[in-house]
């Protein structure tokens, strides 16, 4: 596919990350565990180079590859800065937060295990606000994220959502997908409809690594 070839194209422009760093990426590719894609990695470090945040919210943790690249994008900035992220799967949590000790950012990186869902509620009725929010966890819930996001965001805060192309499956109908990936491919394009229709937020969708919706609060 053309596309394919331009992803490769960008690709090879990028800079590898600093060898602790790149040890963490590395080893989750090997061991089959989902991080960000380089061109995704590669965008995100331009945004936060924009938007200068400081309060980052991060739904779906993984192995904290992608906390640990924003907080290594954050402190070439020179922001003193604090990130929260979640991650339901408990082994991946315990593997993060050693991933986070190896790299010594245990006070920055703070790690909430649950259900994305409830502990964005509870965040929430806390009143805790946050200026750049990253969701990147079961694409079927997406809605539910989005709209806990929105409540806890000010104008101006940027909510990215990554893969929203479903390796391109998002572009296909909703009966030329596998039976088992159906219902995640139309929650997923109600989801587009809906952040591109709701007055709260401005979203642009974004042909980056598997594909982003960038929303940012009115």
């Amino acid at each position: 596919m053309e596309y394919e070839r331009i992803q490769t194209f960008i690709q090879a422009y990028s800079k590898d990350d600093k060898e602790s760093l790149q040890k963490i990426y590395d080893n989750a590719v090997a061991t089959g565990v989902p991080v960000i894609r380089i061109e995704m990695r590669d965008y995100l470090k331009t945004i936060l180079n924009m938007t200068h945040p400081t309060r980052i919210l991060e739904v779906g943790t993984a192995v904290g590859y992608s906390s640990l690249y924003m907080a290594e994008c954050l402190s070439e900035i020179g922001l003193d800065f604090h990130i929260a992220s979640i991650e339901l799967d408990e082994n991946n949590a315990k593997i993060a937060e050693q991933n986070i000790r190896y790299l010594g950012r245990q006070r920055q990186i703070n790690i909430h295990v649950g259900d994305a869902a409830e502990v964005m509620k509870r965040m929430r009725e806390k009143r805790f606000e946050y200026d750049f929010i990253f969701i990147d966890a079961a694409k079927a819930q997406n809605q539910v994220y989005m709209e806990e996001a929105i409540q806890m965001a000010h104008p101006g805060t940027v909510i990215i959502t990554d893969n929203i192309f479903m390796d391109s499956e998002i572009l296909e109908s909703h009966f030329l997908v596998e039976k088992r990936d159906r219902t995640i491919h139309d929650r997923l394009r109600q989801y587009l409809y809906s952040i591109k229709n709701d007055p709260r937020i401005e979203t642009s969708i974004v042909a980056v690594g598997d594909g982003i919706a960038m929303s940012v609060v009115k």
